[in-house]
């Protein structure tokens, strides 16, 4: 028998195609009867589409990820550039409104666009979670003209898998999943990846292991995954079970922390120099966040995306390294490693580099071999302090003023767009 132990009335609300449904309201216009796309840039025609309305998605199968020049040339269609600022703005403005429901420790903010809150100890006042949903739901669209959809669940996992597995594709926009109702609606998932927290690459692990469903997971010895995922196995076995025993707010997957970035570059980029700028340009900003958390971490993971000209593909790999950093140089030095080793050649169009297995920086011992490394994590320390009093643009490496930089130009965005 599971021990379920924590029985929470938890919700994690979903603001439906948010950037776009953002910018609809901006022009006067209705996100459910508007076809609108939302692009990094308008005049570029490889721009990537960062939110589309639901008829944009019905129709003209134009979703997140896809490219400009695949909109069709239609008077019905508007193309607009993101605005980042007025999302803010609105994610703002739906927290306000969360915040009548709950406590600054009942609420969690996910990303801009997502939420958990705890109704729980405020049903007495409100109702139960089904009321305290529906009023949400409705406080936000008649104020703000937003439509979310709602999981209820008895933890935060079962909350997220609720919201995107049924509450998003119900009428009402709202559902709920308890510990009881796992069998039935959690274990027939296929494939693996539709469930949040498993990634493509650990799906293919599993699927050679025979378990292709969600319920194959939950009935797989807790022993065998343990031995082939360590802390990971133990994880994925329990949330199989709809059991998540962390707070509200902590990450649900803990196996899951790392710092990372991954950019779409402005252009392809053929020349492999220019290709290692772009790389040390993103682990600087992996380590300045890495030391803002005061973590550090072990593995260096590399992603390399080639363009479509040649053919798509690339690489992922990844390597751990004896002594935990958040130096800079240390993240680049291994990333250089892995690119000499695994690039072919092919021209570039993305680049992703991650720094896991995380640990405090207090757990960064001194080596007898490299002496230097207490002052060059002070002197990324006393960096940080520079960029964060006079800005991200006030101090940077040479590289960023070259051609191949993009430094300089995402300065001047928010949160990576145009503001």
């Amino acid at each position: 028998m599971m021990d379920y132990k924590k029985r929470e009335s938890i919700l994690c609300i979903d603001l439906k195609s948010f950037y776009a449904s953002c910018s609809c309201i901006k022009r006067g216009l209705d996100p459910l009867t508007t076809y609108l796309a939302v692009v990094g840039a308008t005049d570029r025609q490889g721009s990537v589409v960062l939110a589309a309305t639901p008829l944009m998605k019905q129709k003209y199968r134009i979703k997140t990820g896809s490219r400009l020049f695949e909109i069709p040339q239609h008077k019905e269609i508007h193309i607009v550039n993101a605005e980042m600022k007025y999302y803010l703005d609105m994610s703002m403005a739906v927290t306000k409104i969360l915040h009548r429901f709950a406590s600054r420790e009942d609420l969690h903010i996910y990303s801009i666009d997502e939420a958990f809150i705890r109704v729980n100890p405020v049903e007495r006042i409100f109702g139960d979670k089904w009321s305290i949903a529906r009023r949400i739901k409705t406080e936000i669209f008649e104020e703000l003209g937003l439509t979310v959809a709602i999981g209820i669940g008895e933890n935060m996992l079962l909350s997220k898998l609720c919201l995107d597995l049924e509450a998003k594709k119900t009428t009402e926009g709202i559902a709920e999943w308890t510990y009881e109702s796992v069998p039935q609606k959690l274990w027939p998932v296929t494939p693996l990846s539709e469930m949040w927290g498993i990634g493509k690459k650990t799906q293919n692990t599993l699927n050679r292991m025979g378990i292709v469903k969600v319920g194959d997971l939950a009935h797989y010895p807790l022993e065998l995954l343990e031995k082939n995922f360590g802390i990971m196995g133990n994880q994925l076995y329990y949330h199989a079970h709809g059991i998540d025993h962390s707070d509200l707010g902590a990450p649900i997957m803990m196996g899951q922390i790392s710092f990372g970035k991954s950019q779409i570059l402005l252009r392809d980029y053929s020349d492999k120099e220019e290709v290692k700028h772009v790389i040390l340009e993103i682990c600087e900003e992996i380590a300045r966040r890495t030391r803002s958390a005061r973590k550090a971490g072990r593995t260096i993971n590399l992603g390399i995306g080639y363009s479509k000209d040649s053919f798509g593909g690339g690489f992922n790999r990844s390597k751990t390294i004896d002594q935990p950093t958040n130096i800079t140089m240390d993240v680049y030095k291994v990333c250089l490693e892995l690119f000499e080793k695994f690039y072919n050649g092919d021209v570039v169009r993305s680049i992703d580099v991650r720094l896991l297995n995380i640990v405090d920086d207090s757990e960064i011992q001194l080596s007898l071999f490299d002496l230097d490394n207490p002052k060059r994590s002070r002197l990324g320390y006393t960096m940080d302090e520079i960029r964060r009093k006079h800005g991200s643009a006030s101090l940077l490496r040479g590289v960023s003023f070259t051609q191949a930089g993009t430094a300089i130009h995402r300065s001047k965005l928010i949160g990576g767009h145009k503001g």
